[in-house]
């Protein structure tokens, strides 16, 4: 992996996401899932990947 973050890319960020779903952290899931969503430069994929991991809910 590389220490610059604007050397990662949409699949870097995906892995990210899968991690942090198999974790239990579902916002940070989210989050990473949204950067891929943003960085892939096609929009079916985009649509995938956000439909993959949607915005949590609030617990309170």
């Amino acid at each position: 992996m590389t220490s610059d973050p604007a050397d990662l890319t949409y699949a870097d960020y995906l892995d990210g996401a899968r991690e942090m779903h198999a974790a239990g952290r579902p916002y940070l899931a989210y989050l990473l899932a949204e950067e891929a969503a943003l960085r892939t430069p096609d929009p079916a994929t985009a649509r995938s990947i956000r439909a993959q991991f949607p915005a949590p809910t609030r617990k309170d």
